[in-house]
């Protein structure tokens, strides 16, 4: 996903272990800035999803290839809101003929959350009745804001910015928490804060708390090796160069996984997509949006790491969908019965899916199976 990238030496800071995202040639056409306005309140008439998010991003760019301005650069006037400046009804939305604003994660976590969520194609018992009585019930996720990670506004504030820098890998105990990129190196140096306003899953504010210092890195060369500035030197190349290793061999789970993508928008030249993982709860899956061209090179990325409930959850979603909701299929693909299934939903807390009489015959055949074993 990131192979025009090259990743730099990291720098750590408590439980955070940041590494620089580089790219020596970069477009021109393409601008990534926050909005004027302090924060949005989001009101989805059809998904009443309802939320707060204190910094839009807007996206601007051409299409005769002509560089465009850094946002906020250009002279003009700009119109400054109230604390909220109100509510709207799309995640993605154009507000001139070259500008698109939208909402950093919400795209990919919106996405997450209707995922199969449109119920099945067919008539399905107790559920058709009730979803065409009651409508569906909400379908939520928890996340915690990056101030709310501890020392991750210190890390931010002591990280080195490199020249040619365009984004980040952020690691919280060596584990891969987001990936972020924007199209220009100024772009970067004016967003590099606005990681504080994005959300992590809880799998990650635990590790901030429970790993509060990471391992110390070895020097890969002895003392007794290094005789003259020169030595010094290559050892120091050397180690940023394991280092740059260990960082792509971290981030394995987000870089050489295949993604479902979904086209959010048109913006010029570029698309603005979502995607999803595996979903495979037994691997590391993550959720983002991003931006590409026309040769799929990444200009915008932003990414969401699952925990495995999460994981779990949206995968057996998935499941009912691709065997039509049919309960028997899954069973005889798992080598499972058709009660243990249904047990699967319910800890998932989708038992409301199925009639409750159907629920307790699982609940019963599975303590039944338990006593005689």
């Amino acid at each position: 996903m990131l192979n025009d990238l090259t990743f730099g030496p990291s720098q750590a800071c408590g439980a955070f272990r940041l590494v620089p995202l580089l790219r020596d040639t970069c477009v021109n056409n393409l601008r990534l800035g926050l909005v004027k306005e302090p924060g949005y309140a989001v009101d989805l008439n059809t998904t009443v999803y309802t939320s707060y998010i204190p910094h839009g991003m807007i996206v601007e760019w051409n299409t005769t290839g002509a560089p465009v301005a850094a946002l906020g650069t250009n002279l003009g006037k700009h119109r400054v809101g109230a604390a909220v400046k109100g509510t709207f009804h799309r995640m993605a939305k154009r507000v001139d003929s070259n500008r698109v604003r939208f909402l950093p994660m919400h795209l990919a976590m919106e996405g997450l959350l209707a995922m199969h969520f449109a119920g099945p194609t067919v008539q399905w018992g107790d559920f058709s009745r009730k979803a065409m009585s009651q409508g569906f019930s909400p379908r939520s996720e928890h996340s915690f804001p990056g101030w709310a990670l501890v020392g991750f506004d210190e890390a931010l504030r002591v990280f080195e910015i490199h020249e040619n820098q365009v984004g980040v890998m952020v690691f919280v105990a060596d584990a891969l928490a987001s990936a972020f990129v924007v199209p220009h190196p100024a772009d970067y140096r004016k967003l590099h804060d606005s990681l504080l306003q994005d959300f992590f899953g809880e799998l990650i504010w635990q590790y901030a708390v429970f790993y509060p210092e990471l391992a110390p890195c070895k020097f890969p060369v002895e003392e007794a090796g290094v005789h003259s500035i020169a030595d010094l030197r290559a050892a120091v190349e050397l180690m940023r160069t394991e280092w740059s290793q260990f960082s792509k061999a971290a981030a394995v789970g987000l870089l050489d996984v295949p993604v479902t993508t979904e086209k959010v928008y048109e913006v010029g030249p570029y698309r603005l997509e979502r995607f999803l993982g595996s979903l495979n709860p037994h691997e590391e899956n993550h959720i983002g949006e991003r931006i590409v061209d026309d040769a799929g090179r990444v200009q915008y990325l932003k990414t969401f790491r699952l925990s495995a409930n999460q994981a779990r959850r949206a995968y057996l979603l998935k499941q009912l969908a691709d065997h039509n909701w049919n309960v028997e299929s899954i069973a005889k693909q798992n080598r499972l019965t058709s009660h243990d299934i249904i047990q699967q939903y319910e800890h998932a807390g989708y038992a409301w899916l199925f009639h409750q009489h159907v629920v307790d015959a699982a609940r019963a055949h599975i303590r039944r199976v338990g006593q005689s074993g």
